[in-house]
């Protein structure tokens, strides 16, 4: 009788401290998540910048969307988690920004401007980069394992990125335009207007959330914002046009046909053969350009358990 007491007690003994070995605010414990998590993504990727828009004067942000011109962004991600509030990723994406003054409407305000000057461009977007997440709402998570759970998450980040933007020529073929300097860049007459690099830096902010429909899986979406450090994605800067007699000075000839038939595609009501600075701008060099994409995300947990482990106390026969 003794004997099968002390049984019954060391069972009450060990079952009391496997359970607080663990976090006391468990339900149910994961043997491992894995710290490895792969993704893929796929979603609009819109152009902040000088050409095109709505009505009114030209503002930053969401106003300036051309919705008829967004593109899909395509990525893929690899996260690592030492711990489950926070994670390490690398990724990579390509997409398409595109910008077009047609899009303006002809309401007869200040988006007139930008409607005359009937300038656009494309340009594919390359880029990699490396960013944090946080996931604040894990402390306040009451249950271990992933399956059923929402997480919210904030990232930051920096990365490269590529671009080479193209304008559409009078016979509707798209002209790379960075070899024409059409705002005079390296030009010794324009000294302030500097050719630019097609690989540069980037700085990355977003949030996002993930729903996890099982332990390894989850699914979500994700706003990513890029702040540039360049004003020539579209190839549009300066706000002035230069004397095209300097196109045949510093290009070659066939460059320089091109370059005197680009530069410049202004319908303004104002009669000239080259526009002038009092009548027309051909951009805003106050502010960089910028892009940013909405991404619906799936991902994969690598490497771990997805069995969940119920606490069982020990049975002594």
């Amino acid at each position: 009788m003794r004997t099968s007491l002390l049984k019954v007690r060391l069972s009450v003994l060990v079952c009391l401290l496997t359970i607080f070995s663990f976090q006391s605010h468990s339900q149910s414990i994961t043997s491992s998540n894995g710290k490895v998590e792969l993704g893929l993504g796929i979603g609009p990727m819109f152009f902040l910048g000088d050409l095109g828009g709505s009505a009114g004067a030209g503002k930053t942000f969401v106003k300036d969307l051309d919705f008829p011109l967004t593109k899909l962004n395509k990525g893929l991600y690899l996260n690592y988690y030492p711990a489950e509030w926070i994670g390490f990723r690398v990724a990579g994406n390509m997409g398409y920004v595109e910008g077009d003054d047609k899009e303006a409407p002809a309401k007869g305000g200040a988006e007139m401007d930008r409607r005359e000057r009937n300038l656009n461009f494309r340009s594919k977007i390359k880029e990699a980069y490396a960013a944090i997440e946080l996931y604040p709402t894990f402390f306040m998570e009451k249950y271990d394992g992933l399956a059923g759970k929402l997480r919210p998450y904030v990232l930051g980040g920096v990365g490269i990125f590529n671009f080479n933007p193209e304008t559409k020529d009078v016979d509707g073929s798209w002209v790379k335009t960075a070899p024409l300097r059409l705002e005079g860049q390296g030009f010794a007459e324009y000294p302030d207007s500097k050719p630019y690099k097609l690989t540069q830096m980037n700085a990355l902010v977003g949030v996002g959330f993930k729903y996890y429909v099982k332990e390894n899986s989850y699914i979500g979406f994700e706003i990513l914002h890029r702040k540039l450090f360049t004003d020539y994605v579209d190839d549009v800067s300066n706000d002035y046009y230069i004397d095209p007699i300097y196109f045949d000075q510093y290009l070659p000839a066939a460059d320089a046909v091109k370059a005197r038939r680009l530069y410049y595609r202004g319908t303004y009501s104002f009669p000239a053969t080259r526009p002038y600075e009092e009548f027309a701008e051909r951009g805003d060099p106050t502010e960089n350009d910028a892009y940013f994409s909405g991404i619906i995300r799936f991902g994969w947990r690598l490497g771990g358990n997805s069995a969940t482990k119920h606490l069982k106390c020990p049975v002594f026969y």
